[in-house]
C-alpha cells in the first residue's frame, strides 16, 4: 500500500535552532496517528511543514500525491486535500457558524449557495452542532467552537485532517467533546495525524504513536508502547506527565 503522507528526512530550522533533524514517517490512508513529544520537540513543526505552512529546509514530503517540497506545488490544490485545525479556533466572530463553514466553500470551492448551506450542516451535524447553524461564535463554549472548526475542515471533504493541540485550551469536560468527534472519525475511516498531550485518548484510538523527541522521531507504536515503552526517555517523558 502506498502511504498518503509521506516524510523523508526532514530538516527544519529557525534561525540557529534546529527544529527538525531527519524526520522521516509514512501514513497509510485511514489510519489515525498520534504525535507526543515533549514541548520543543517538533511535534507542531513537523505536522504544519504538511501542509507547506512551514517551509523546509531539506528533505521530501509527499501528500495525496503531491510534493509539498516543490516551490510549484499548487497550494491551493494542497489545502483542499489536507485540512489543519488549530489550538485556537479561529473562527470569525460576526459570522454565525454555518456562515463560517460556508466561507470556503463559497469562495474556495465555489460551491452554489444552496450546495454549501446543504454541506455546511451535515458538516454540523457530524460533530453534533446541527442545532447551532444560527448561532454566532461568542454563543458557544470553547468545546463547541472548536467542534465548529473541525467542522470547517471536514465541510472541505480533505482526505487528511491534521489537529495541532486542539484539546490544550480546553477544560476536561469540553476536551471530552471533541475527542469524542475525532474518534468517530477515525472509526468512520478519515486519515488523521494528531498532535496531542492526552496520552489516554491516544492509546485507545491511534493506530500507531510517534513519539518525538530533540526534533527526531525516537519511538513508534501501537498505543501499548505507552504501557512498556523501548527507551528510557519514552519512560521519562510518561512519567513526569503524571
Amino acid at each position: 500500500m502506498s502511504a498518503i503522507v509521506k516524510l523523508d528526512q526532514i530538516y527544519k530550522s529557525f534561525g540557529s535552532n534546529q527544529v527538525l533533524k531527519g524526520v522521516s514517517f509514512e501514513v497509510q490512508k485511514g489510519e489515525m496517528i498520534a504525535i507526543i513529544g515533549a514541548s520543543g520537540s517538533g511535534k507542531s513543526t513537523a505536522l504544519r511543514c504538511i501542509d507547506r505552512l512551514e517551509k523546509i529546509d531539506s528533505g521530501t514530503i509527499e501528500v495525496c500525491g503531491m510534493r509539498v517540497d516543490d516551490p510549484a506545488v499548487d497550494l491551493h490544490k494542497l489545502r483542499q486535500e489536507v485540512g489543519i485545525v488549530f489550538q485556537s479556533y479561529n473562527l470569525f466572530p460576526h459570522l454565525t457558524v454555518q456562515e463560517n463553514i460556508m466561507l470556503a466553500l463559497r469562495h474556495v470551492k465555489q460551491q452554489p449557495k444552496a450546495q454549501a448551506l446543504s454541506v455546511s450542516l451535515a458538516a454540523l451535524e457530524q460533530v453534533g452542532l446541527g442545532n447551532k447553524a444560527d448561532a454566532y461564535p461568542e454563543q458557544l463554549s470553547g468545546g463547541q467552537q472548536q467542534r465548529v472548526a473541525i467542522a470547517r475542515s471536514l465541510a472541505m471533504a480533505p482526505k487528511v485532517m491534521l489537529f495541532d493541540e486542539v484539546t490544550s485550551a480546553l477544560d476536561p469536560q469540553l476536551t471530552g467533546e471533541v475527542l469524542r468527534v475525532m474518534e468517530d472519525l477515525a472509526a468512520g475511516g478519515m486519515t488523521m495525524l494528531l498532535v496531542t498531550h492526552e496520552m489516554a485518548f491516544a492509546k485507545r484510538v491511534a493506530d500507531r504513536i510517534i513519539y518525538m523527541h530533540q526534533g527526531t522521531v525516537w519511538e513508534v507504536g501501537p498505543g501499548e508502547m505507552l504501557d512498556n515503552p523501548k527507551t528510557p526517555e519514552l519512560h521519562a517523558f510518561l512519567n513526569n506527565g503524571l
